[in-house]
């Protein structure tokens, strides 16, 4: 069955910017503009001034890779090793971008076009597109997300600079709790981003061995918990499936 596609009179392109604009408050959104805040709070911490800060919110694309930095330029890292793990953290966007590209394309749209607008694929943009972008006339579904996805990045900017500021005069136990935000809003994303049975076991077993690695094996916690726990999700979802199939 043919989609039906909404909107088939698609009007001036700056209508559509700020029909996507008018969605940079929607509640995923909303969420990753308070995971901000715990990213202000964490770069502070480090010893990040303002200005750093405000730089690694538009130039370090997203959330993942700014914490990823921050945290290795706190703990003393190279700059090698630092810029290493930031690419890998943000090579999850080519999936992504590859997905998303021949949604907005037309004939007509010029190359540097998709260039600027691909820098603005993450998972908030990403997800707000898959669900909003398929309903629309295609000529109209680049400024359409390029409404939300610039619109975002300003308040996401802006919230980073208030908070940054009202940190410094909040208590120390507050800015501490502040701190989390970040890791919640993670873990959050990522339990509802799971799909089937396998993705929810491999949050709940690197949640349970993070923790118990980083107290026997500090150095290589988070790649043991990775490995061990992905193998062991994979393990018991791929046998769940067998036996389902077997039952049916």
């Amino acid at each position: 069955m043919k989609k039906r596609v909404l909107n088939r009179s698609p009007g001036s392109p700056l209508v559509w910017v700020a029909r996507g604009a008018s969605h940079a408050l929607d509640l995923p959104a909303l969420v990753l503009m308070a995971a901000q805040v715990g990213f202000a709070a964490l770069a502070r911490e480090v010893g990040f001034s303002l200005l750093e800060t405000l730089a690694l919110t538009f130039f370090v694309w997203a959330l993942p890779s700014q914490v990823v930095f921050v945290g290795l330029v706190g703990a003393g890292a190279s700059a090698a090793a630092t810029a290493l793990a930031v690419t890998l953290s943000a090579m999850r966007f080519m999936p992504m971008v590859m997905s998303w590209m021949p949604m907005v394309r037309t004939p007509s749209t010029p190359r540097w076009a998709l260039y600027l607008s691909s820098w603005f694929v993450a998972i908030t943009a990403w997800i707000f597109a898959m669900a909003h972008l398929p309903a629309l006339e295609r000529s109209v579904r680049l400024p359409f997300f390029m409404g939300f996805a610039v619109t975002l990045s300003l308040l996401n900017a802006l919230i980073v600079v208030i908070a940054y500021e009202a940190i410094g005069a909040m208590p120390d136990l507050m800015a501490a709790v502040l701190v989390f935000l970040t890791p919640v809003y993670f873990l959050l994303a990522l339990y509802r981003a799971g799909r089937d049975v396998t993705d929810k076991l491999a949050i709940g077993a690197g949640l349970v061995l993070g923790a118990t690695f980083s107290v026997l094996v500090p150095e290589a916690d988070l790649l043991l918990a990775g490995l061990v726990g992905g193998v062991f999700a994979y393990g018991v979802g791929r046998a769940l499936s067998q036996r389902g199939a077997d039952l049916g």
